[in-house]
């Protein structure tokens, strides 16, 4: 090949790796509700390589907690969908040795889960503004400029382990260590995404898969990992509850065959019949 033809195929390679992703299609569930899958990799040695997401408008569905601390209760997702009439339900993240107490921060209105910031979570998921104006749902970075005031108005703070930085830096680096991921997420929308592999993977190399597709995720925080990562919908036409297994150092197999049973969860409320 001479050099010149050479470098008119590199250019067509290098516009070909510039091409933007193209837009993910998702099935509408309820109004302000989507849901479909993407193939993150073709054969994995665990799981099906698929990335669940349910993709919510928040000014259009109404999102809320399900909180053992409130309720008197653990459940699995499945369990808190039919008690608190949830349509999708996911972890809202880590849990303390109590099996109450998030281990970040949560508030839910005038209840208080978890009262104080863990400093080393960057990632909050805000709900329930008391101004009108504002935005149902936000997620923030804790270490960007204006964090204070952005989340003071927020009656509902959930605060958890980063995953993805604004405008949509991946955080993690190789660690060798992977396990099924439960996280939600942010699109430059402002629209939230509830996303669940079973598969298991190093973080850093799932946000990077993460990024690279169209859903044009921008934040991300992580809500659960292995076999109690969990993802239940019930929409008119699909009823799927879905749960984790792998995690390294914990549970290092495939075969987890139930949801386990979660003290806190972030869910969407089925439309009104």
């Amino acid at each position: 090949m001479t050099r010149v033809a050479w470098c008119a195929g590199l250019v067509v390679c290098s516009l070909a790796l510039a091409e933007p992703p193209k837009p993910v299609a998702l099935k509408t569930l309820q109004p302000g509700v989507e849901y479909g899958t993407l193939t993150l990799v073709e054969k994995p040695e665990a799981g099906d390589g698929k990335l669940h997401v349910v993709r919510i408008d928040p000014n259009v569905a109404t999102l809320d907690l399900g909180l053992a601390s409130e309720s008197g209760a653990m459940r699995t997702a499945s369990q808190w969908s039919a008690q608190q009439g949830f349509s999708v339900v996911i972890n809202a993240g880590m849990f303390q040795t109590d099996y109450r107490s998030n281990v970040g921060k949560l508030v839910h209105g005038d209840h208080v889960n978890q009262r104080s910031w863990k400093k080393s979570y960057q990632s909050v998921l805000a709900m329930d503004p008391s101004d009108a104006s504002l935005p149902k749902a936000v997620m923030l970075d804790r270490d960007a400029p204006g964090f204070d005031d952005a989340v003071k108005p927020y009656r509902t703070v959930i605060q958890n382990l980063r995953l993805i930085k604004g405008p949509g830096e991946n955080v993690w680096k190789p660690n060798n260590r992977k396990w099924s991921e439960a996280f939600v997420a942010m699109d430059a929308s402002g629209k939230l995404l509830f996303c669940f592999t079973r598969t298991p993977f190093e973080m850093a190399d799932l946000m990077t898969r993460v990024l690279a597709t169209g859903l044009g995720v921008v934040r991300a925080m992580h809500v659960e990992g292995g076999p109690e990562a969990s993802l239940s919908i019930r929409g008119k036409d699909l009823t799927l509850d879905l749960d984790g297994s792998y995690e390294t150092g914990f549970f290092p197999r495939d075969d987890n065959d139930r949801q386990w049973e979660l003290p806190n969860v972030i869910g969407v409320r089925a439309p009104k019949q």
